[in-house]
């Protein structure tokens, strides 16, 4: 099954989910991103930082992701078919108390 394919059940790689959620403009950005970041996966309770690219992510997943204006901390709704337009990228992701918009997410793909 390809990427294209994908049902929101099922899982996919960090850097894609990144990336089609548009917190960074390229996969080459998010996978940097993630090897020199502390970020954080919560699954079913249990937190580790992730630094491979390659990890999965599945709905219900939360993320802590420390961007330049401050962590964000987000949970995965869903994993998208595409890298589409804003308005379909947000609805990937549920954002939380620590000020997730679109200037969170505009200001780290901005500056790599």
């Amino acid at each position: 099954m390809s990427a294209d394919e994908q049902t929101s059940t099922e899982g996919l790689r960090l850097d894609v989910w990144l990336w089609r959620a548009r917190f960074f403009k390229t996969r080459t950005i998010a996978t940097q991103f993630l090897g020199k970041s502390r970020t954080r996966l919560t699954r079913h309770g249990s937190t580790r930082i992730v630094k491979k690219p390659g990890t999965m992510v599945f709905p219900g997943d939360q993320l802590t992701l420390p961007l330049r204006k401050g962590p964000v901390r987000i949970t995965v709704l869903g994993m998208g078919y595409r890298r589409g337009p804003s308005q379909e990228a947000r609805a990937l992701y549920e954002g939380h108390d620590m000020g997730v918009g679109k200037s969170a997410c505009s200001t780290q793909s901005n500056n790599g």
